[in-house]
């Protein structure tokens, strides 16, 4: 199984507000950047966005170490979503992404690691600044 490096970062205009999201893919020596954006959306929706585009540009299934520097992310993976399935996602917020998290996720296996925002992480950096941009284009839709 291949190892894929995902780092992703997601951003909004207000919350709610306009949104973007990328999300940077490696394997190896190879990287692909994929973004987007909504033009009303939440913070957190986006964040979720980025892993979930991610994902579902593999064309195959590997081993996927998700960087990303949101707390909700990152323990959602790591801690809560085991507990959100078992009570069917009553009362979580942003079930219709979970639900396409685990649709999308579903063949490949997922680590998840938080990284702090804004400290010079070089890839966080850089979809920090394209989602940002994402938002800004989806403001103007």
């Amino acid at each position: 199984m291949k190892r894929v490096y995902l780092f992703s970062d997601g951003s909004s205009l207000g919350n709610p507000g306009p949104g973007g999201y990328c999300a940077i893919l490696r394997y190896k020596d190879r990287e692909r950047i994929v973004k987007g954006g909504e033009s009303r959306t939440t913070n957190n929706r986006m964040e979720l966005k980025a892993v979930i585009e991610g994902l579902k540009a593999l064309k195959e299934p590997c081993e996927v170490e998700v960087y990303s520097d949101s707390n909700y992310v990152v323990k959602a993976l790591n801690e809560w979503l085991e507990n959100w399935i078992a009570k069917d996602f009553k009362n979580v917020k942003n079930r219709d992404l979970w639900q396409e998290y685990l649709r999308v996720s579903k063949p490949h296996k997922i680590m998840a690691y938080w990284v702090k925002g804004h400290s010079g992480h070089k890839e966080n950096e850089i979809c920090d600044k394209i989602a940002k941009e994402e938002a800004l284009k989806a403001s103007k839709e």
